[in-house]
């Protein structure tokens, strides 16, 4: 499972998620460089760590590599949910906890996804109901199976030693 990524990967990769193409450390270094005072060697290492954590994969132009995010950021935030979740000891409380903290937004927001997930799963079809009096039961046949003839003319059934 994913550890959360550190503040300046977090940065890095919200920009590789946000422009949703191949980016260069130069580019990333510029939109960086807007908020705070950063080497190019610093994010060149940032960008080098994600290629081998498997945030990024990375092609040669050039001099330089391009860098692609391997997955949304949508599918690293459900892996950290999902972690943060398994390893809860109770994790239906953990849920009622992470639903009760949520905005009315959010609310919103997993109705959506509860609906997507509905429609996008095709569910089994239900097990026909067993009526109480059959429940405890023997198969059909098996009943019969241990009578003989005499008792299967009791329960109506033919011996075959009569004419038909």
């Amino acid at each position: 499972m994913p550890r959360p990524l550190g503040e300046l990967e977090d940065a890095v990769m919200t920009r590789v998620w946000q422009w949703n193409r191949p980016v260069t450390v130069r580019e990333v270094l510029e939109d960086l460089q807007q908020e705070r005072s950063i080497a190019y060697t610093t994010v060149m290492t940032v960008m080098d760590n994600l290629h081998q954590k498997g945030w990024v994969r990375r092609e040669v132009e050039g001099r330089a590599y391009r860098y692609t995010a391997v997955s949304t950021r949508a599918a690293y935030a459900a892996a950290l949910m999902n972690e943060a979740w398994s390893r809860s000891d109770n994790p239906a409380a953990a849920l009622v906890a992470f639903f009760g903290m949520m905005s009315p937004d959010q609310r919103d927001a997993l109705d959506d996804a509860v609906r997507i997930v509905q429609r996008d799963t095709p569910l089994p079809p239900p097990a026909p109901p067993v009526p109480r009096e059959e429940a405890g039961r023997e198969e059909p046949g098996r009943e019969e199976a241990g009578r003989g003839e005499a008792g299967r003319e009791e329960a109506g059934g033919e011996t075959g030693t009569e004419e038909r």
